[in-house]
């Protein structure tokens, strides 16, 4: 009893994000998460069932300061950023939270992040019938780039720095024929110089100007 107790649900979670965040999710196993504990599978299985309560369980932990209540005198597009930003950098930091908001709508954290979008965007005053809808373009929009922004970043090789692949898409985009890609063209100075996160919050933005239109 005394070895359960030593071994509790919070120190198998935080050993099973350091695991993802090192390996990713295809590197989270019982036998690999036994040896980081150096403990014997029987006693995790004793904390959590299998691999899906274990990854719900990282999630949350990751997620527990976002998913809680905003500042008090917030307003309604200000929670919906701060939602947005937190979301964004905690995938950037932690890749795998990305595919596990968007495998299953009906998990805690997709739930509840969920939740605190709708109630923002009632409060907006959008309309019952457009509530969903508008509600659902956020979560889409915010799980869809910060999900996509950290898959990019971590696909490029070791020492590979951002402004290298910026310059080098860049550099591509100048060199297309002006007749055929006019406006990539025009943009590829914009695409090496751009904030990724500046860039993810202006869509925010313009998801809630369409928002606000759509209200009056």
């Amino acid at each position: 009893m005394a070895a359960r107790t030593a071994l509790s649900r919070e120190r198998i979670v935080e050993a099973a994000i350091e695991l993802l965040d090192t390996r990713g999710e295809s590197g989270l196993t019982f036998r690999a998460l036994s040896a980081q504990l150096k403990t014997g599978a029987g006693a995790i299985y004793w904390h959590v069932a299998n691999k899906d309560e274990l990854l719900a369980a990282a999630t949350d932990a990751v997620l527990a300061g976002l998913l809680t209540s905003g500042a008090a005198g917030a307003t309604p597009q200000g929670e919906i950023r701060a939602v947005a930003l937190g979301l964004f950098d905690a995938i950037d930091t932690h890749p795998w939270i990305g595919t596990q908001l968007s495998r299953l709508a009906s998990q805690s954290a997709t739930l509840q992040i969920f939740e605190r979008l709708g109630r923002q965007v009632q409060a907006l005053g959008v309309p019952d019938g457009a509530q969903f809808n508008a509600a659902s373009a956020l979560l889409n929009y915010i799980l869809g780039v910060a999900g996509q922004n950290a898959a990019n970043a971590r696909s490029q090789e070791p020492g590979t720095s951002r402004s290298d692949v910026l310059g080098a898409e860049s550099a591509t985009w100048a060199d297309l024929d002006p007749a055929d890609f006019p406006f990539l063209h025009h943009v590829a100075g914009q695409l090496r110089e751009h904030d990724d996160r500046e860039q993810f919050l202006a869509g925010v933005d313009l998801i809630l100007a369409g928002i606000t239109v759509a209200r009056r």
